[in-house]
């Protein structure tokens, strides 16, 4: 018995029927389409190529010539049923997809950041662009010379943060406070001193491009005995307090770092025994001559490191830091390795923990952060039989000699665009200013380090130091507002760098 031919009906009401399931069946391909190349289609690849057939036989295939038969209509109103179906699983999952590309991370191979790729990025022509990506089309090429990267006309710190003001301004954002209240958050407020950092002195065996304190060997800046002691003393009248982070310059350089060291273990072992101390380590100095000593001295004490080391890649830290620091700085983590420091993984107690500290070699943001410490466990571990507790991304902040190289380059607006537009309402309650206080080396109290450097103390008049205040919970400094300004956008971008 022969097959029945299909039933025909009317042609008005079939185009009209027609039209509109054809039209949803393009809208399914096309949107199904959208959502394979994000990689959220998958589960619509049927739709999609049923969609594409009828959507290619249009009104056809009836009994007669341009007169749909009952069953490819029907099929064709099924398609639109399942559009409406699927355009809400396809919108989530798209959302989700996008969601994940909110920030301009830079690239995990950081052999891609190169000047060139800087310039296409945050060069005077970016800012006007439209479409704005971090990808980086560049090979990496070596970093500039350190002193030809910096601008020979140097500014003082109030001439600086104007130029800085001026830069936001260019780019169309308002002053960070301003900005903050207009992205619906109304409370920026300090809170509880839990950290205690101390910058006791700008002397370093290392003077790096990327320095926001412009240490270097020439620069004699250090903290006085009474200084130290009087930190000592603040330390152990604030019980809240559970940090003690000491930086530089070169720390261990600095003549009261081993009295600084040694008062706060007296007040752990008597007192607060959950204290931690760090101890912000470049590496190198431990190869310095009179440093044999410092890694034992730093692991029987118990001191956590916070080590700075820019890239995995010999060449490119030596162009940043100088020439063999690469060399020495893994020298130094096979010496800090051998007295147990790196063991134990991410989740490692503190004690003896190891951690490094990552920055771009220019105008870039920092990769995502695990996805970087994957490769620098490869490359540092596989290779070169390093071990450390976990890697720290942060972004370079545009102050002091960064500042100079970001005006040389002409990228200085559009790196402030680039914070700017990649800022993160989820890091501002984790910003350092928010539980820190930062004292510099000659006793005067800030809201943190690149505060510090700009001259923007805390408190009116000519400022609060340690001597003004009997402890870290003194109502003059729980109340003094944060000072903020436009490289406060730092801290603030993408995954935040606090």
């Amino acid at each position: 018995m022969g097959a029945e031919a299909p039933l025909p009906i009317s042609p008005a009401t079939a185009e009209t029927i027609a039209t509109a399931s054809a039209a949803a069946a393009a809208l399914v391909a096309t949107a199904v389409e959208g959502g394979r190349r994000s990689g959220a289609g998958r589960p619509f690849d049927a739709l999609a190529s049923e969609a594409r057939a009828l959507v290619g036989r249009g009104g056809g295939g009836g009994a007669e010539p341009g007169v749909p038969s009952v069953a490819v209509v029907l099929r064709f109103a099924a398609v639109a049923g399942l559009a409406v179906l699927a355009a809400p699983a396809l919108y989530r999952a798209l959302q989700r997809r996008r969601q994940g590309r909110t920030f301009e991370y830079g690239p995990v191979d950081i052999q891609m950041m190169t000047n060139e790729a800087s310039l296409e990025l945050c060069g005077k022509d970016s800012v006007a662009r439209k479409e704005r990506t971090s990808l980086i089309p560049d090979s990496l090429e070596d970093l500039e010379e350190s002193g030809a990267g910096l601008a020979a006309d140097a500014m003082r710190p109030d001439e600086e943060v104007d130029r800085r003001a001026k830069a936001l301004a260019a780019v169309g954002a308002p002053p960070f406070k301003r900005f903050l209240k207009e992205a619906g958050i109304t409370t920026f407020e300090r809170g509880t001193c839990k950290v205690l950092q101390i910058n006791s002195g700008l002397y370093c065996n290392q003077a790096c491009t990327h320095c926001h304190v412009e240490s270097s060997p020439l620069r004699k800046e250090m903290a006085s005995d009474e200084v130290i002691e009087r930190c000592l003393f603040l330390l152990r009248n604030s019980p809240e307090v559970d940090v003690l982070d000491i930086t530089g310059g070169a720390p261990e350089l600095q003549s009261g770092f081993k009295r600084l060291i040694e008062g706060a273990v007296e007040i752990r072992e008597t007192i607060r025994p959950k204290l931690r101390i760090i101890d912000r380590c470049n590496l190198t100095v431990l190869m310095e001559p009179g440093q044999e000593n410092l890694a034992e001295f730093l692991a029987n004490n118990r001191v956590d490191i916070i080590a700075s080391l820019p890239s995995y890649d010999a060449a490119q830290t030596d162009k940043q830091r100088g020439r063999k620091v690469f060399e020495r700085s893994i020298e130094g983590l096979h010496i800090l390795n051998a007295f147990g420091y790196g063991a134990g993984g991410p989740d490692a107690k503190t004690g003896r923990r190891l951690d490094l500290v990552f920055n771009p070699p220019g105008a870039f943001l920092p990769p995502k952060q695990e996805l970087l410490d994957t490769k620098f466990r490869q490359q540092l571990g596989e290779q070169m039989g390093v071990k450390f507790n976990k890697l720290i991304t942060i972004a370079n902040m545009p102050i002091k000699r960064f500042f100079d190289f970001l005006r040389k380059k002409g990228t200085l607006e559009g790196y402030m665009d680039l914070l700017v537009r990649n800022f993160n309402p989820e890091t501002v309650p984790k910003v350092m200013c928010i539980d820190n206080v930062n004292v510099s080396w000659d006793g005067m109290i800030y809201d943190c380090d690149f505060n510090q450097q700009l001259e923007l103390h805390v408190g009116g008049g000519a400022g609060l130091n340690v001597f003004s205040i009997e402890s870290l919970d003194d109502a003059r400094l729980r109340k003094a507002p944060i000072r903020t300004a436009a490289h406060c956008f730092g801290c603030t971008a993408a995954q935040g760098s606090s």
